[in-house]
């Protein structure tokens, strides 16, 4: 039999990516959302590329009775992989207790419900930002690099979520969790039926380029050159989404299927980093497409250099970020294409 899997914030950017990647592997998928920052014709995209129409259920997962509702409607739920939360480190600043409520209350909610509905295993979808700016010595960092105070409430909420899922099952709760602290997720499915699709001003780089390339927005800036990098711009480890998916999908049949321990944490990236001004170059180079872009004072926040040391996820979840950067600045723009002749922007 099928194992039913819920994702949380499941018409969200990642979570639509990973809903794919399951019922490609043959779970069934139930999604929940309170399409805060997202919309439900996400949904007709997942179905067009799979074939298979996943259920959808609108639910706020700060409201426990809501939640609870959901799991006695589909008491087959074996697994969970937690999406859903606020998720722009500005906005953060301005509305930390927005935060806290929304990314700390429905992450509790899911935890107390597990064992009396009888799921087994939560994939946590966490943060490099755990590790602030990591020192010369941990860089690229490890999962074992020392966790380092939160630069905002948004980077604080994911460390807290780590802890309260440590201290949930070191109580002997009967579950099991993997911990995923990803890098930054890029790019679109390669059929551009789902994509990125911020509210208002995007908050990260790629889908500000791909704006910007197609005129919706004036100019890229690139917030500081001065930082201790080769080109003076800051350097992340940049992972397409759809490899970031499939990583999802290994970590729920470690989870559900494999006797390991209770709760595991892995980084899921590429392992390299790029800087700010080699993707917008890179971008340039993939599509043919010049980006209109100055240098800005840097942005608050920020942090100079981080990238990901991915041996262990490679060796123990049999899972590599194996996809060309060209291809997937270039699936990036294919979905800004596919927005634009849709009349969604």
């Amino acid at each position: 039999m099928k194992q039913t899997i819920l994702v949380t914030g499941g018409t969200g950017f990642i979570g639509s990516h990973t809903t794919v990647e399951l019922q490609q592997a043959g779970y069934n998928v139930v999604i929940a959302d309170n399409l805060s920052n997202s919309k439900i014709e996400v949904v007709d995209g997942i179905e067009k590329i799979t074939g298979i129409r996943p259920a959808f259920e609108k639910v706020d997962l700060r409201d426990f009775e809501a939640t609870e509702a959901l799991f006695k409607k589909y008491p087959d739920i074996t697994g969970i992989i937690h999406f859903a939360a606020s998720k722009a480190v500005g906005e953060s600043v301005e509305k930390p207790l927005l935060y806290y409520r929304n990314n700390i209350v429905s992450l509790i909610n899911l935890l107390e419900l597990m064992p009396k509905y009888d799921v087994k295993g939560i994939i946590f979808s966490s943060s490099c930002t755990v590790y602030g700016q990591p020192t010369p010595e941990n860089l690229p960092v490890t999962e074992e690099a020392p966790i380092q105070k939160a630069l905002s409430p948004y980077g604080n909420t994911k460390q807290i979520n780590e802890e309260i899922i440590y201290d949930y099952i070191h109580s002997g709760a009967p579950i099991k969790s993997i911990v995923l602290r990803y890098f930054n997720p890029i790019g679109a499915h390669p059929s551009a039926l789902i994509g990125e699709l911020p509210n208002g001003v995007p908050m990260n780089l790629i889908p500000f380029v791909t704006q910007t390339a197609i005129g919706i927005r004036e100019q890229l800036k690139i917030f500081g050159n001065d930082y201790n990098t080769p080109d003076g711009t800051c350097i992340r480890d940049y992972i397409y989404v759809v490899d970031l998916a499939k990583a999802h999908v290994a970590a729920m049949k470690r989870v559900l299927d494999q006797e390991t321990e209770p709760i595991e944490y892995f980084n899921i990236g590429t392992g390299k980093g790029l800087s700010t001004l080699e993707v917008v170059e890179g971008f340039e180079k993939a599509t043919g497409v010049k980006v209109n872009w100055a240098y800005a004072p840097r942005r608050e926040g920020d942090i100079e250099k981080v990238w990901g040391n991915v041996d262990k996820a490679n060796r123990e979840l049999g899972w590599k970020a194996d996809t060309p950067v060209e291809d997937v600045l270039a699936s990036a723009w294919k979905w800004q294409l596919k927005l634009r002749e849709d009349g969604i922007m």
